[in-house]
């Protein structure tokens, strides 16, 4: 006789009785079916039968497109506003050169009377330049006028191009600020420790931000390699949480997942999780406060990544009296030896 419950929202079947080998009554873990793996968005074939890492550290999924136009795989907007300040600077600063530069190089080619004024001694590459640029940033310093109608006509091109581009760069930079998204450290390395009279998988994380995270939520799906009809394939397996949430975030917080009878890790050992290439993958979920908007972070480890006999060190320094709480981010991936 099978049994039918829920566990964090994905429908799952396990059997009564553990065939043999355990207790009386416990029941067995059973693995997500093949439409509640594809639900979780890697489809069949890749969560079954790929060998690749699915999720990496960063929260990045080990996915390339190929076959795609270029017009139609590029995001321009999508890209400005996900890159690195020091790439997103480094383009601004580019194109604003390029574009002086292109503009430069129309006043040259405009001819040698273009530009009137009072020699600077200067070449006239260089003049052109910096007059491109006074035009784009509507500086106006009044001392090179264009004279000629080909000049004219550059200026008035020029002039439209700095307002669009001075106006894109303001909304990009804008969109950047006030994008909501969440910074959370993962420790470097989750442990298989001690946990009150048995084991636990533990892995620690802490806020980065001075803004804080409220009604944190966690998820752990247990993925690994069996043998089904002679081929193998990937399962996954929902993991019970000893807290999946919080309300407030304020410190650094373990997730903690007791390894009991009717977890899906009892009994396994590093070797274990090394010869079915086990994945453990973390979704984490809350309100940033200050946007007042749901923001997402993610990452996973891997059989490699999980320290035995060992628990986290003490992050925090307690407060004696009214001194303040005080959390040590270097010690996040601080691990101690246990028997």
């Amino acid at each position: 006789m099978a049994h039918e419950l829920w566990v964090d929202k994905y429908f799952v079947r396990s059997s009564t009785i553990r065939p043999s080998g355990g207790a009386a009554g416990v029941r067995e873990p059973a693995p997500l079916r093949e439409e509640e793996a594809r639900d979780l968005g890697f489809g069949t074939v890749v969560a079954q039968e790929s060998r690749q890492r699915l999720l990496n550290r960063d929260g990045s999924f080990n996915v390339s497109r190929r076959g795609l136009k270029a017009a139609s795989s590029l995001s321009l907007y999508h890209t400005l506003l996900t890159t690195t300040w020091t790439r997103f600077m480094g383009l601004v600063v580019a194109s604003y050169l390029l574009l002086n530069a292109a503009f430069g190089a129309a006043y040259v080619l405009c001819g040698p009377g273009a530009l009137v004024g009072p020699e600077g001694g200067e070449p006239a590459v260089l003049r052109a330049f910096f007059f491109s640029v006074e035009t784009f940033s509507t500086i106006g310093y009044g001392i090179v006028g264009p004279a000629g109608l080909a000049a004219n006509l550059v200026v008035t091109v020029e002039a439209l191009v700095g307002l669009l581009w001075l106006a894109l760069a303001t909304g990009l930079l804008f969109a950047r600020f006030s994008r909501p998204t969440a910074r959370i450290l993962f420790s470097a390395r989750a442990v298989v420790a001690p946990y009150r009279g048995g084991t636990a998988f533990e892995f620690r994380i802490a806020n980065a931000r001075s803004s804080q995270l409220i009604e944190v939520e966690a998820k752990v799906l247990f993925a690994r390699f069996e043998r089904v009809d002679g081929r193998e394939v990937r399962r996954f397996y929902p993991l019970e949480l000893e807290r999946d949430s919080v309300v407030f975030f304020p410190l650094a917080w373990t997730i903690v997942h007791p390894i009991t009878e009717s977890s899906p890790l009892r009994g396994l050992t590093g070797e274990d999780l090394r010869r079915v290439d086990a994945e453990f993958l973390v979704l984490l979920s809350g309100i940033e406060e200050t946007f007042a908007q749901r923001v997402h972070a993610r990452s996973s480890y891997k059989w490699d990544e999980i320290a035995w006999g060992a628990r986290f060190s003490d992050i925090l320094h307690h407060p004696t009296g009214r001194e303040p709480i005080t959390l040590d981010m270097g010690r996040l991936d601080s691990l101690e030896p246990v028997a």
